[in-house]
Order: structure tokens, then sequence, then C-alpha cells
């Protein structure tokens, strides 16, 4: 990674490594990796199971690990070029350099779908855990029956506006590093007990047989196995938050070590919760796997009080990863709509506002889509890709500052035709399965 530079363009050396310098930089490292790791931990860890189900254990694992391998060089690209630049200080700055404005405006559409999509993902799995889906009951349902202070519309609007609004006034992402190291701590807890709980039904023998291989059967063919790539790409997209994590961090070598911290961990999270979640419910998973942990699941293995813990902790890992998606979100927008305009955490009329109708679309949005797997289609095979890998391919193949190697350009074509070739045909799968169940 190229070093940084001052206004004069000559590399600023490298601070002499004593105790406090040293502790100093880990104590940033960590402070990124809890913000990576939090944006990257979202809703994408509730599906993984499902993918389990399409794609096998072998497969999916592999496909995670690949998934987490490209976007570490997509975000090295990014940072390379960023810090070899003199005004790349937004994902779409990055993209202005490269091919203009539009480019910037390219990504900044990327941004507001694949965060905005999160955003009402987040808000339909609270409302799952909360009020339930379908047959399945949510956790206040259980513990008081059925009530309309306790209907899907009333406890995500309370939600929203008790929990959501607080969090989305803060005026700078480095200001949400401690809700995120609680997030990727309730996360954790969420696969601990997952495991628990599975290592607790293996013994009872109440456990289903994972398949290792996908099944191809006459109602699966082969394409289908692409529409779980998408899921995964949307679980892995964070570049999103690249720029204002690293911005305030400041320093290139700490965000490229606690991005490579934070894609193992996620990795490793996301496998643990699939392999856990299908041991659990085998084929009868939903794309929200909380759905599944209800009393009328019927897993004997596990308690009631289990259920209610899992489920409400990931919802509060949801609700404290929200603000940080939203903060990419409105700074985007702001920057499309109001590119004259000076900083927006300096105008408190714009800032406000922009937060209170973002919030207030993603709430409509949750109320009208009834699952999330729909969103994980939609974003995975278009803006999913476009950020995650097209869009860095793009830049490193465009190459403006001459810093890309043979190797580097070779791995940016591979990126883009992979990510288009699968995006295309899962949409044309997602199209044909369509319209084989209209007809």
């Amino acid at each position: 990674m190229a070093p940084a530079k001052n206004d004069a363009g000559a590399d600023i050396p490298l601070l002499p490594k004593t105790k406090s310098n040293t502790e100093e930089n880990q104590l940033l490292i960590l402070r990124a990796v809890f913000n990576v790791s939090t944006s990257i931990i979202g809703a994408g860890i509730m599906s993984v199971p499902a993918t389990l189900k399409v794609l096998g254990v072998i497969p999916a694992f592999i496909l995670i690990v690949l998934v987490a391998l490209l976007v570490d060089i997509s975000v090295d690209f990014m940072l390379r070029f960023t810090y070899a630049g003199e005004s790349s200080k937004t994902y779409a700055a990055l993209m202005n350099e490269s091919f203009g404005k539009i480019g910037s405006v390219a990504v900044q559409i990327a941004v507001m779908f694949t965060n905005l999509g999160c955003l009402i993902m987040y808000l339909i799995i609270i409302g799952d855990v909360l009020s339930g889906q379908g047959e399945h009951l949510g956790v206040l349902q259980e513990w008081f029956g059925i009530h309309w202070w306790n209907s899907r519309n009333f406890a995500i609007l309370f939600i929203v506006l008790f929990v959501m609004l607080p969090l989305v006034l803060y005026r700078r992402i480095e200001s949400l590093w401690l809700s995120s190291a609680l997030a990727v701590l309730l996360a954790i807890v969420f696969v601990v007990i997952c495991s628990v709980m599975a290592i607790i039904a293996i013994l009872k023998g109440k456990t289903v047989s994972p398949r290792m291989l996908p099944q191809m059967d006459h109602q699966t063919s082969f394409f289908n196995l692409f529409t779980a790539v998408p899921v995964i790409v949307t679980a892995f997209t964070f570049h999103f938050n690249v720029h204002p994590i690293g911005t305030e961090l400041g320093k290139p070598a700490a965000m490229s070590s606690a991005v490579k911290i934070s894609l193992v961990l996620c990795a490793a999270i996301y496998f643990s919760i699939g392999i856990f979640g299908y041991l659990l419910f085998g084929d009868s998973i939903m794309p929200d796997i909380l759905v599944n942990f209800d009393k009328s699941s019927g897993t004997s293995a596990i308690s009631s009080m289990l259920n209610d813990i899992v489920r409400l902790s990931y919802a509060f890992h949801l609700m404290l990863v929200f603000p940080l998606l939203n903060f990419s979100l409105r700074a985007n927008i702001d920057e499309l709509i109001f590119p004259k305009k000076p900083i927006l955490a300096s105008d408190n009329k714009r800032f406000v506002s922009l937060s209170l109708v973002l919030l207030a679309f993603s709430y409509i949005a949750a109320i009208f889509i009834p699952s999330i797997w729909y969103i994980f289609q939609f974003m995975g095979s278009t803006t999913g890709v476009c950020l995650a890998f097209i869009f860095p391919g793009a830049i490193a193949l465009r190459d403006v500052h001459g810093i890309s190697s043979r190797k580097d350009k070779i791995i940016a074509v591979i990126m883009i035709v992979q990510a288009v070739v699968t995006s295309l045909i899962t949409i044309a799968t997602n199209i044909y399965n369509m319209s084989g169940n209209s007809s």
C-alpha cells in the first residue's frame, strides 16, 4: 500500500515504534475492526444457513472463503488508489477521479440502493423477532399474547422512534465504535448459543444430517445454485464504509490490517452459524433463520428461554448496526443532491431532515415488503456486486495513478467477469422461476 503524502507530495515518514505509538495503533485497529465487522455482519448472517441448504456444506464453505478473499483484494485496490490520490475522501470521489462525474454518480446510486435495502431488511428482521411472521409468533406475542401494541407495525415504529433515531443523530462514525463493539459481541453470543443448541441436539439425536454437496433433481436446476451467490456477496459488502472508517483512522496500514482481521472473523462467524443453523433446522430453515426460533418450530432440543435469547440478541445487534449503514447512506445522498453545500454534519437542518426522511422511508418499506430474501436477491445481483467487485476492479484497470501491476489487472478482469456472469445467471434464473411459479 502506498504511504501517505503531505501537501507537497512527499512521503510522510513512519513514526518511531515506541511503546505508546504501538499501543495507540493497536487501539485504533481494534476500534476499526469493530466498525468494519459491524458493517459486514448485518442481515446477511440470517440467510447464510439457507445458502447451505441450496449449495451443500462444502460448496458453501468454498464460496464464503472465495468471496472473502475477493473482498479483501477489492478493498486493497480502493485503499491503494485512495492514498495515491489527493482528493479521494469518499468512494464517490475515488470513482470520480477515475471515471469523472458518471463514476461518482454510479457509486452514489449503488450505495443508496444497497444501504437502503439493508436498513429495510434490518427493520423486517426486527419485526419478525418482535411480532413474528405468518404462523411463527414473535417474542412479544409469546410473552403477552396478541395485542394491537405488539403488532408488527407498532413494534417497528417504537424501535425506530426510541432506538434508531437517537443513534442515527451521531455526527461522527468514530463515535459509534462502542456500539459497534457491543454489536460484534452480540453476534458472537448469537453464534455461541446456536452452537450450544446444535451440540445439545446432536447429543439427543435430534439434528438433521447436512448435505455435503447440492442435491440435484428435477426440481433443482444447476443454475438455481447461483441464486445463493448474491446472498454471500451482500453479506460481505461493506465498501461504502471503507472511506468513512479509513479517513477517521488516518493510517493506511492500520485500515488494511483491520479489514483483514474483520474478514477472517466474519467468515468464521458466517460459516459457524450456517452449519449450526442447518444442523438444527435442516431443509425447513427459513430465509430469516430467526423465524425458526419460536415455540412452533418443533425443535424440542432447545428451551424457550434460549430461543428468546437468540432472537433478541440478534435483534439488538441489528439495532446497533443500523446507524453505521445509515451514516454512509445519508452522506452519499447528501453528496449527490447537495454537492456544493458545506459538510452535512455542520448543517443541523439538512442533517436532521435527511435523517428523518430516511428513517420514515425505511419504516414504510419494511411494513410492505414481506421477506428479506427478495431484497438479498436484488441487491446481491445488482448494486452489491458493483460496489464490492465491479467498481474496484474498474478502478484498478483504469489505473489513473499508474500503480496497478500486471497481476492486479488480471485479478481485476477476473473479478469483474465473475461478478457480471454470476449476476446475469442469477437474474435470469429468478425470472425463469417466477414465470414458472405464475404459470
